[in-house]
């Protein structure tokens, strides 16, 4: 079986520098409020990651695949997530 950074690997992301696409707007909602750390378990990318040692989610911009579940996944809306402007974002390789 393939692991998701197997995967992973045939998808491109031009990351559009200092206008990321995906935010957590409030890393004290993460920290005091969300005990169960559901982006981490969501996305089907990996892009969301608890550090307890920093007490933030950390974003893997670079795994996004586009695919919205964080539009929607968060139950405090604190995830923004929009398409990224053109030319940046994700480029799939077999698609």
């Amino acid at each position: 079986m393939e692991k998701l950074e197997d995967k992973l690997f045939t998808v491109r992301n031009k990351k559009d520098e200092g206008n990321p696409h995906i935010r957590v707007l409030d890393h004290t909602v993460c920290a005091e409020k969300c005990t169960g750390k559901y982006c981490n378990h969501f996305c089907p990318a990996g892009v969301y990651l608890w550090s307890p040692e920093t007490a933030k989610t950390l974003v893997s911009y670079e795994n996004c695949i586009e695919c919205g579940a964080c539009a929607i996944g968060c139950p405090f809306a604190n995830i923004d997530c929009e398409t990224p402007r053109g030319g940046f974002g994700v480029q799939f390789k077999f698609g």
